[in-house]
């Protein structure tokens, strides 16, 4: 069974996994697509309400200190994930399809709904996520008293099975390893959670923008 400080690690991204079996049943019960949209504000506000009721407990977010070349470096690799995301999307690097996330409504975006999937995808879903495959599963994987490992002797194990478990979890499953590995090593390399929640907001935020200017509704 999983120590307090795991769980609290572990809760707020099942929270979020929770929600597809919510919007399974959802759905079962007649409601379309328009009315489904609706559940990602409410995942969020689940989420972010995990979030705080736990914050106390992330002692790995109390070192807000990238300094700028930290910063830099963190927006370039997300950036550079940004690009491969969009790219690596041949046939043999899919699994399944994805029905995306459409904010129109009668052919006119909803702007509000653009704003909270942005938000969302961009500040809540990078703590989350990250908290979740890199400060925890990462550490975890190597070692069971997590907390206490330095990140940059994670090992090469616990890289290649949070990251293969990371891709999985997308349907574009390889460019989200190489997202995954891409985060790992920042994490490891500045040993400072914020670099890859930096990375990873920069990521999301951006291919949201890109996703409203461009009609790819299926990269959201």
């Amino acid at each position: 069974m999983f120590e307090p400080a795991a769980l609290r690690r572990v809760l707020p991204f099942f929270v979020y996994l929770a929600f597809i079996f919510v919007a399974d049943m959802a759905e079962r019960l007649g409601l379309g697509p328009a009315e489904l949209r609706w559940l990602y504000p409410v995942k969020i506000l689940a989420v972010v309400a995990v979030l705080a009721w736990c914050w106390h407990s992330y002692e790995e977010l109390r070192d807000w200190r990238l300094g700028w070349g930290g910063c830099a470096l963190a927006v370039a690799v997300g950036l550079l994930v940004l690009v491969l995301w969009i790219n690596l999307d041949a046939g043999w690097m899919q699994v399944g399809t994805s029905a995306g996330y459409d904010p129109r409504t009668d052919g006119r975006i909803d702007w509000l709904l653009v704003a909270i999937r942005i938000a969302g995808a961009a500040l809540v879903v990078p703590v989350m996520e990250e908290l979740f495959w890199r400060s925890f599963l990462m550490r975890w994987i190597a070692q069971g008293d997590f907390l206490r490992l330095d990140p940059a002797r994670a090992g090469l194990k616990a890289v290649v099975i949070s990251v293969v478990l990371f891709g999985i979890e997308h349907n574009l499953w390889f460019a989200g390893m190489v997202a995954g590995a891409a985060y790992s090593l920042l994490y490891m390399r500045s040993r400072n959670l914020w670099a890859p929640i930096v990375a990873h907001g920069i990521t999301n935020g951006v291919l949201g923008v890109w996703v409203v200017m461009t009609g790819q509704w299926t990269y959201w």
